[in-house]
This record gives structure tokens, C-alpha cells and sequence, in this order.
């Protein structure tokens, strides 16, 4: 294999697993799962009990609207509605808009494009649904500075039961308890089942083109791990498993919001169409039985907010999974851990970027310098491979012997700056997704016009400059003999830089330091086997 084509190799193979790993992480198919029969949740509480009182399909499906109830604390804007208590609109104070000018809206029931909230309710003996209406004492509601809890209470009645439903929330926490209050007036017990789900449209879930992500339906449970679903999957079959652990919810770029029932309360995980290109993803779980004059509660959480690690990992086993790095999860999550340790150094995101290339390239120096040395070495032969080309003419496959020939006499192994190359290529290929997929990096700014990192380069520069970075190492490499591979390599820059006007801002930083470090390592070994083979020429003359 001559250098050209171990050039072309190393390319197209990073290329062919990066479009892999994209394609794998977004098209890997969710298993069909059996719903299990289990004792402990009757099959008249179970999914069915939904379909028929709760959220049966409806063309003309429409949320009834009370009153609104407003909620301020320190992490949200949140609106509460006293039909069913639903939270229909969430603001998150510390997270900008896309647009960088309002504060990022992650629920919202406006359907102005997006249909998103998160509902809750009883079901059994008249218990009040999502569809119940609740009264509330105060309109507003306001974490005061100093104060680091603050209760909403909504309250429902009949002649037979009276349910409190309390949402709470704590200062500095994603986490927000709901926690129901059942007391039972009637003459005979009760036995509740409860659920929690989370809807959503599909009309808002646009992806990037070029760098597509993912929006829609998660699960996690120790049995399963972590289990992702399309919405065009929740269209095709309802979800339906029996677990004693885990969560669930709707995860999109960025930000996550999860269903976590405590302990091991026994639950079943759902997704279903609701309505036309509207799904829930929810889970439902039984009670314990409510006799005459007594009084029982239940409490669970839900996280809605940023995929922050720590906080993710603080609310529930398995959610920090919603930051999806795929099949190479392992290799990411330290690269991510260095990367957040840096940035507590030097407070800056785009100087952690850059510190982290310096070590990931220190780190691989040898595998580097192995390649390297490799095609200084043919570089070094270039002259006399272009000679024995004219001299064979057509004759390929003399050219081909003569050039193995000389490749034996001179101790150059053409693939040995092969392997080092892609040993690094999983490395390359996790630290893309870390950039990709850390919120910290949103609207994080660098320097000078690189005020968002999780955006394309505003004046394309960092791309320009990569593209320059390219035919740099372009020209360090072994010159092709063949003239059109030749121009090829020199368009090959030009194409990857056009290719990269679209990537964020941090991707394309780490590129460029990345690949000026290499010229600075390339350029050392070429000059150290350039003085080493005139050396060597000078010793055979004197001879």
C-alpha cells in the first residue's frame, strides 16, 4: 500500500465509523416488549385502565384549561394548571432561548410549535385524573431569598374522597416532588393506582441535517439499562413493561425531563399515541389500599432541566445516560470528567477545549510520532518512487515489485502509519460526542466573535483556518505519484473545511489545535528523518 492510499485509508475509515456511530446512535431499534403479568398491579389497573378513562385517542384531542397558577423560584418560571394540576409551562431561568435573547422554554402547552407538559393522576373509585379540576389557594407562588422550599398545594374533593396533590420545590435543585395526600371519607376501601407521563408532539422534534440528534421517548431499569424510543415507534406499538425500578421520560439535546417513583415500588413503564402525532411516555403503579377514615400519601419526583452530570446523577440511577455518548460511552465519560475539571481551572470552556487537546495529544504522542515517522520515511523515498514510475511506464506490476523491493532494502513498513492512526479514531470519535453533547457548552463563550460554542462560527474562521491547518499536513505528507491523486489530496482540505462551516464552534476549535499540534510533531519528525537520510547519503559518498 503506497502513501497515498494509506492516507485515503485512514480518512475514509475515521469518515465511515463517524457516519456509523451517527447512524447507529439514531436508528437503534427499540426491542418490542411483552407486557409481563404481575400479582402485584392487576391487570384493571393497568394499561388499559388509561386507554379507557384517561387518554384514549382522540382526533380532535384538546387540553381543558382552568386557571393558571404561577410559580417563580430561583431554576424555573412555571405555570400550573388546576385542570388535572398539570404543569403546562416551564422556563428555565439559568438557559437561554436558541436565539440567545429569551429564556429557554422546555414545557409548554402552546402548541406554538411545541406540545409539552407534564401530567399526573388517580385512578379508581371517582379519584381525580388529569382531567379533574383543583382549586388553589393563591395564584402566585415565589421562592423569597432566603427561603429553600416552597410548597404548592392543590386541593379536590367528593363525598368520598378528598386528595391533596403538593407540588414542591427545593432552591439550587432540577428536582421537583409531586406528592399525593388521599383521604378516604367513603364507607368501603380503596385501592388507587397511580400514573405519571410526560406528552409530547413530534410536529417540534426537528433535527440538524448535519448533525442530528435525538428527541423522544427514554426508559432506564436495572434489567434493560438505558432504552431509547422514537416517536414514530410509540406510533407503530404501545410500550408496556413490568419493573420494579428505573424511569422514564422524554429526552431531547441538552435537556431531559424523567418520571423517578421511589424505591422499589413495583410500576409499569408505557408509551402510546395519545392523539395525532401526540405521545406519552409514562409509568403507572398501584397503591396501597385506603381503608374508611384513613388517610395515606405517596410521593415521587420529576427531574425536568439540563443534562448537568452531577445533577443528573444526584436525581436517579441511570439518568445520567440521557447524555447519550453511544457505543462508546466508556471512553466519553472520563474524557467529559477531564474536560469538566479543567474548566474549573481556567473558567473558560473553549481554554478547557484546548487543554484537553494538549493532553489527548500528549497522551497518544508515541502512537503519533510512530505514524509519522512512518511517512517521513516514505517522504524521503518520494523522489525515487517517482523515478522508478517513469522508468516502468505502464508496467504496473513491475513498478508494484520494485516498489516493495525498495521498501524492504530501506526497512519502511507502508502500514505502520496505519494502526497508531486509528487506535486514536475511538478517541476522536467519543470526544465529537462529549462536544456535541454537553450543555455546558451552550452559549458558552470563548473569545473575541466566538460568543457560543455549541454554535457554527458565526465568520467561519475556525473552519478557514482548519482548512489552512489541512493543507499544511497535506504538504508535510508524502507527495501522491499519480497527478490525480495528487489534486485530489489537495481538495480533500477544502472539502472537509466546507463540511465543517455547519459544525459547532467547540468541535472545530478542538480540530484546529488538534491538528496544529500535529504539524508542529510532524514537522520535528520529518526534519529528524530529513537530517538523518543526508547523513546517511553523506556516509555512502565518502565511502
Amino acid at each position: 500500500m503506497d502513501t497515498k492510499r494509506l492516507i485515503l485509508f485512514v480518512v475514509f475509515s475515521f469518515s465511515i465509523l463517524l457516519l456509523w456511530d451517527t447512524w447507529q446512535r439514531k436508528h437503534t431499534p427499540v426491542a418490542e416488549v411483552a407486557t409481563q403479568q404481575d400479582a402485584s398491579v392487576p391487570s384493571s389497573q393497568k394499561l388499559n385502565s388509561i386507554d379507557t378513562k384517561t387518554i384514549a385517542l382522540d382526533s380532535n384531542f384538546k387540553l381543558e384549561t382552568g386557571s393558571r397558577i404561577k410559580v417563580a423560584t430561583d431554576l424555573y418560571q412555571i405555570e400550573i394548571d388546576t385542570v388535572g394540576g398539570d404543569i403546562r409551562r416551564l422556563l428555565l431561568n439559568n438557559h437561554l432561548a436558541d436565539n440567545a435573547q429569551d429564556k429557554f422554554v422546555l414545557l409548554d402547552d402552546s402548541q406554538k410549535p411545541l406540545f409539552y407538559v407534564a401530567q399526573t393522576g388517580l385512578i379508581g373509585n371517582d379519584l381525580p385524573t388529569h382531567k379533574s379540576m383543583f382549586t388553589s389557594e393563591k395564584t402566585n407562588y415565589v421562592l423569597e431569598n432566603g427561603q429553600n422550599h416552597l410548597d404548592v398545594k392543590l386541593s379536590y374533593k367528593n363525598q368520598d374522597v378528598e386528595v391533596s396533590k403538593i407540588i414542591s420545590f427545593d432552591r439550587g435543585s432540577y428536582q421537583i416532588a409531586v406528592r399525593y395526600e388521599i383521604t378516604n371519607h367513603g364507607k368501603s376501601a380503596i385501592t388507587p393506582s397511580a400514573y405519571f407521563q410526560l406528552v409530547h408532539d413530534d410536529g417540534s422534534a426537528q433535527e440538524s441535517k448535519i448533525t442530528p440528534t435525538f428527541i423522544g421517548g427514554a426508559y432506564y431499569n436495572e434489567a434493560d439499562k438505558f432504552k431509547k424510543i422514537n416517536f414514530s415507534d410509540m406510533k407503530k406499538r404501545d410500550l408496556s413493561l413490568i419493573s420494579v425500578d428505573g424511569w422514564i421520560g422524554v429526552v431531547q439535546h441538552y435537556f431531559a425531563s424523567a418520571w423517578i417513583l421511589p424505591g422499589n415500588q413495583k410500576r409499569e413503564f408505557y408509551t402510546k399515541e395519545v392523539a395525532e402525532n401526540i405521545y406519552s411516555s409514562g409509568v403507572l403503579t398501584q397503591l396501597p389500599s385506603i381503608q374508611p377514615g384513613e388517610k395515606k400519601e405517596f410521593s415521587t419526583k420529576l427531574y425536568s432541566g439540563p443534562q448537568i452530570q452531577e445533577e443528573l446523577e444526584k436525581a436517579a440511577p441511570g439518568l445520567s445516560y440521557t447524555v447519550d455518548y453511544g457505543w462508546l460511552t466508556f471512553i466519553a465519560s472520563p474524557l467529559f470528567m477531564v474536560l469538566h475539571w479543567i474548566h474549573k481551572l481556567v473558567n473558560n470552556w473553549g481554554g478547557a477545549i484546548i487543554l484537553l487537546t494538549v493532553l489527548i495529544k500528549i497522551l497518544f504522542y508515541p502512537l503519533s510520532a510512530a505514524s509519522y515517522k512512518s511517512m517521513a520515511q516514505l517522504r524521503e523515498l518520494t523522489p525515487r518512487l517517482q523515478s522508478m514510475k517513469e522508468k516502468f511506464g505502464d508496467d504496473k506490476a513491475k513498478f508494484q515489485q520494485a516498489m516493495l523491493e525498495l521498501y524492504r532494502t530501506e526497512k519502511i513498513n507502508p502500514m505502520g502509519g496505519c494502526l497508531p492512526i486509528l487506535i486514536q479514531i475511538p478517541v476522536f470519535i467519543s470526544l465529537y460526542w462529549v462536544l456535541m453533547g454537553a450543555v455546558e457548552l451552550r452559549h458558552a463563550p470563548f473569545m473575541l466573535w466566538i460568543t457560543d460554542l455549541s454554535v457554527k462560527d458565526p465568520y467561519y474562521v475556525l473552519p478557514i483556518i482548519m482548512g489552512i491547518s489541512m493543507i499544511i499536513q497535506t504538504k508535510l505528507n508524502p507527495a501522491p505519484t499519480d497527478p490525480m491523486q495528487a489534486k485530489l489530496m489537495m481538495i480533500m482540505p477544502v472539502v472537509f473545511s466546507v463540511f465543517f462551516f455547519f459544525f459547532p464552534a467547540g468541535l472545530v476549535l478542538y480540530w484546529v489545535i488538534n491538528n496544529i499540534l500535529s504539524i508542529l510533531q510532524q514537522w520535528m519528525i520529518n526534519r529528524s528523518i530529513h537530517a538523518a537520510a543526508l547523513a546517511k547519503k553523506g556516509n555512502a559518498a565518502r565511502k
